[in-house]
């Protein structure tokens, strides 16, 4: 573990924010790589120097290739994730895509741990013969398996699901639920937020059909910058109704009349790209790819086992599974007045989350040390005991 930490450790010099204050918040917003200035600097050049002549010579191909990029950390194939700018327009044009004509199929499988944003838009795209079933945590915790693999039958026509829950950090048994999908045959969608980059994914060995994840906090590349993934020999059979031209097989053909889908998986792509965020993406997937996730994960492991010693030491709940092998990269624990102290504990640089119904969310990666996991733990004992909680009892202004 030694040889590890020092590795991981050297690369701190590579985040600026990581001089300024203890930065745990890592499941929320990655802190940025210093090369981001740099990337963005070229961007800049491109735009000044080329003008439009930067499509023809680096632009119009660029999503693919950020995307080549990411496919690696979530055992995807190449030409299989394009990048697309948040999980609610990934998850419309999925959802836009898929058939739910048979009546008999009116079945969504969603679960009261998902991020609120993904049901939103599922319930939006389903047509009214569709119903939803929610499986209930029955601890704020985990999800029961037994309970979601008995609600997946034959009436099952989408599972919708995180593969980490984001409130706790609890892993899905994603194996399971997509060979019971696959056994009844319905399909299966994962949100990836919480996973790639801080644990180990496959998704080919998972055989999932669909998975959206985004860049913004274990891969470190910053908001704008949602991967999707559809498993390649589905894509033909998808028709997408939020599309594009950058969908079209001739873009350039510029025939309003005909539209014809490609056949790649920018058949799922819909208008002009982001290009800022295509380049601010870069550096942290680069760092991530270098690092490696199974020395994250190893890492990892240990300081959300250290976080859950301490806090038990100090008697506070903790909302995370204890079991190394159910849990990812955050630890959740509910002090007293956990939302309050988790205010103080920003008022004092020490960056990290509130969730309601939960508790405060901490969030170590690889460029963490165990003396931040450690100081944490003792300023969250030492605002209760000071009293300085009671300033932030009514700021309910913006949770992080």
């Amino acid at each position: 573990m030694m040889a590890i930490e020092n590795q991981l450790s050297a690369l701190r010099a590579e985040f600026p924010i990581l001089g300024t204050c203890t930065y745990l918040i890592s499941n929320s917003l990655g802190a940025m790589p210093r090369q981001v200035y740099d990337s963005l600097q070229s961007y800049a050049d491109t735009w000044a120097s080329l003008g439009v002549r930067a499509w023809g010579e680096l632009w119009w191909d660029l999503n693919g290739k950020v995307g080549d990029k990411i496919a690696p950390l979530m055992g995807a194939p190449a030409g299989s994730v394009l990048v697309h700018q948040n999980a609610s327009i990934a998850n419309s044009i999925l959802f836009s895509a898929l058939d739910f004509s048979d009546e008999f199929r009116n079945k969504a499988i969603i679960t009261d741990m998902d991020f609120p944003s993904d049901i939103y838009v599922l319930r939006r795209w389903l047509p009214d013969h569709m119903q939803t079933q929610v499986v209930r945590s029955p601890d704020g915790i985990t999800i029961d398996t037994q309970e979601i693999l008995d609600a997946i039958d034959e009436a099952t026509r989408l599972v919708s699901i995180s593969h980490v829950l984001f409130k706790s950090a609890y892993i899905m048994p994603v194996h399971q639920i997509v060979e019971k999908a696959h056994q009844v045959g319905a399909q299966v969608v994962l949100n990836g937020y919480h996973s790639v980059g801080v644990i180990p994914v496959d998704v080919a060995a998972m055989k999932v059909d669909f998975y959206i994840g985004g860049v913004l906090k274990w891969l470190c590349g910053g908001p704008g910058g949602v991967f999707m993934y559809v498993r390649p020999d589905l894509l033909t059979s998808l028709e997408p109704k939020v599309t594009g031209w950058f969908a079209h097989q001739e873009p350039f053909a510029f025939d309003w009349e005909r539209f014809e889908l490609r056949q790649d998986a920018f058949r799922l792509m819909n208008g002009t790209p982001g290009i800022a965020s295509l380049y601010a993406i870069q550096p942290g997937v680069d760092i991530i790819s270098r690092v490696g996730v199974h020395a994250i994960r190893q890492k990892s492991t240990y300081q959300t086992s250290l976080l859950i010693e301490l806090a038990d030491q100090m008697g506070y709940p903790v909302v995370t599974p204890r079991q190394e092998d159910q849990r990812a990269g955050t630890v959740t624990i509910n002090p007293p007045e956990a939302y309050a102290v988790s205010r103080e504990l920003i008022a004092r640089d020490i960056v990290v989350d509130y969730r309601a119904g939960a508790g405060i969310r901490i969030a170590p990666h690889f460029y963490n040390t165990d003396e931040e996991v450690a100081r944490t733990i003792q300023t969250i004992a030492e605002i209760l005991n000071d009293g300085s909680w009671r300033r932030h009892r009514q700021d309910r202004s913006f949770v992080t």
